[in-house]
């Protein structure tokens, strides 16, 4: 196994942000790992875990080890007439996992197309678009403490799921890395189009009666019309969470803007379009020093070559700021801030 020391982790994070990790090592099986987390050398030190860097924004040095989850393997573990139960390796990437299920006819991950990152970052944030949550298809997850360097398995009650929430970033944060996903997809379903444009997407293709990969061909190409491309300009997708508030707060605001869009959330609660409150702040396409909310999606937020971590940050609570001013919603970060 080799240790790589004073690492740029620019290639590694979809901002492109130029920060450096004192030690880093890439984790390619469970021994590997065990071995780094017994070092006498490293067991006291800080560990920071990287996938594929899509969900995080550097603002400082990394003065500790990075452990890269490289992870791989796509493996049916169980199958019957109905359903198949695949395990997956944290390092394989979420696109590739969705396009290997739609390949194989399985139901369930289709919505979930072009979501930047990898397998191992999916149940931390409970990933979801276009009508779909890693939840609806989750089955067990296995992951490593650590301290103790003993390997655990969460299943869904375990995991706690919520809006871009789950016990890995509340309870758990910082204590596991995440080795294995295992998720539960059917052989027939019901193909899930009335979310956002999936519908308008599939006429302009001039598909009537879509497949499971129509349905991914369509999401990517929503996603491609309205996302910049990481590797052309820099960015973490979504910044910012939808925000959910009381169903009183949405009458108030629904009064003063009446075409202000929100969608039907748990209990008494409605979920607001942040990028629409962002776009109506005056947001949408502003360009600030070397960064900038995206002109096709405020959500957004983007490096045009040169910004820092820190500028990014400070541009993402002048947002928040603004918002909380104009509408009295407080928003809040998506993307993880190291």
């Amino acid at each position: 196994m080799m240790i790589e020391h004073n690492v740029s982790l620019q290639p590694y994070n979809t901002f492109g942000i130029d920060v450096r990790a004192k030690h880093l090592v890439r984790l390619q099986n469970e021994n590997q790992l065990s071995e780094i987390l017994s070092d006498k050398d490293f067991k006291r030190k800080d560990c920071f875990i990287l996938g594929g860097g899509s969900n995080v924004l550097f603002t400082k040095n990394v003065d500790g080890l990075v452990l890269k989850n490289e992870l791989m393997g796509i493996e049916v573990v169980k199958d019957n007439n109905q359903s198949v139960i695949l395990k997956v390796g944290a390092g394989v990437s979420w696109h590739a996992l969705v396009m290997h299920s739609v390949a194989m006819g399985l139901y369930g991950i289709e919505n979930l197309a072009l979501i930047p990152g990898n397998v191992g970052a999916a149940p931390m944030q409970n990933i979801g678009a276009y009508g779909v949550e890693l939840k609806d298809v989750f089955y067990d997850l296995e992951a490593v403490h650590l301290k103790a360097i003993e390997m655990n398995r969460f299943y869904a009650a375990d995991c706690n799921f919520g809006y871009r929430e789950s016990v890995f970033k509340r309870e758990h944060r910082g204590d596991y890395i995440i080795t294995y996903v295992s998720l539960k997809l059917h052989k027939q379903g019901k193909l899930n189009t009335s979310y956002g444009a999936i519908a308008q997407q599939l006429e302009a293709m001039g598909v009537q009666e879509p497949t499971l990969k129509d349905v991914s061909d369509a999401v990517i190409a929503i996603r491609r019309s309205k996302l910049p491309d990481p590797k052309v300009l820099g960015n973490a997708g979504s910044f910012f969470k939808n925000p959910v508030v009381d169903f009183s707060v949405y009458e108030r605001l629904k009064h003063q803007y009446p075409t202000m869009p929100a969608y039907a959330n748990e209990g008494t609660t409605m979920k607001l379009a942040a990028g629409w409150l962002i776009e109506q702040c005056g947001w949408k396409g502003k360009v600030v020093g070397n960064t900038g909310s995206h002109r096709d999606q405020a959500l957004v937020l983007v490096n045009y070559g040169n910004a820092t971590g820190v500028e990014i940050l400070k541009l993402s609570k002048a947002i928040m700021k603004s918002v909380f001013d104009t509408f009295g919603v407080q928003l809040e970060q998506e993307v993880n801030v190291y």
